[in-house]
């Protein structure tokens, strides 16, 4: 199980408290989090984060916001992110992109769903569920269905695609405001 099956979608300041509440109800709260993620600009889509419980360096290949993806993922103490962050600048590559996001992590019906809200690019619901090569269409699937119980319509990954490409561009200038 090392393919994580995603998918995701912009929901207003309204929906996001509506589903922190849905979830707290229906669900098992697992964790609130804030994390800070870094991307490199690398070929590969290589990360490093800290957040409230450890640091880490994870590697996603695929496209970004593809459906399916397979993650290598280290773990480290959370005070060891500044090093993670050295030893990736010292073999040259360069902090692409600064990520600031606050996440409700919960368990629902077998997934597991996050809502979140990040500074500068909005609020959003996804939905994840860790499959294999061979079980991936139908875990999609699965998602899918998930999405329209909640009544929430899946944000196509142009749309995505787009905010990321903006967001790229001018997220020092968009964190600036909020």
């Amino acid at each position: 199980m090392d393919i994580e099956v995603e998918i995701r979608s912009f929901i207003s300041e309204e929906k996001y408290d509506e589903l922190i509440n849905f979830f707290n109800k229906e669900g098992e709260f697992i964790n609130e989090d804030y994390q800070e993620t870094y991307y490199f600009d690398s070929k590969e889509d290589l990360r490093i984060q800290r957040n409230n419980f450890f640091s880490k360096i994870w590697l996603k290949k695929g496209k970004i916001h593809d459906e399916h993806r397979e993650e290598i993922e280290i773990k480290f103490n959370k005070e060891d992110f500044e090093k993670l962050e050295e030893i990736f600048i010292l073999a040259g590559l360069n902090v692409q992109i600064k990520w600031f996001r606050k996440r409700h992590t919960f368990k629902w019906q077998g997934i597991h769903a996050m809502v979140d809200y990040t500074k500068g690019y909005g609020y959003i619901l996804e939905l994840e569920k860790m499959s294999n090569e061979q079980e991936k269409s139908e875990t999609l699937d699965l998602l899918k269905k998930k999405l329209e119980i909640l009544g929430i319509t899946l944000t196509p990954k142009e749309e995505f695609d787009k905010k990321f490409e903006n967001y790229k561009t001018n997220w020092k200038e968009l964190i600036k405001f909020q």
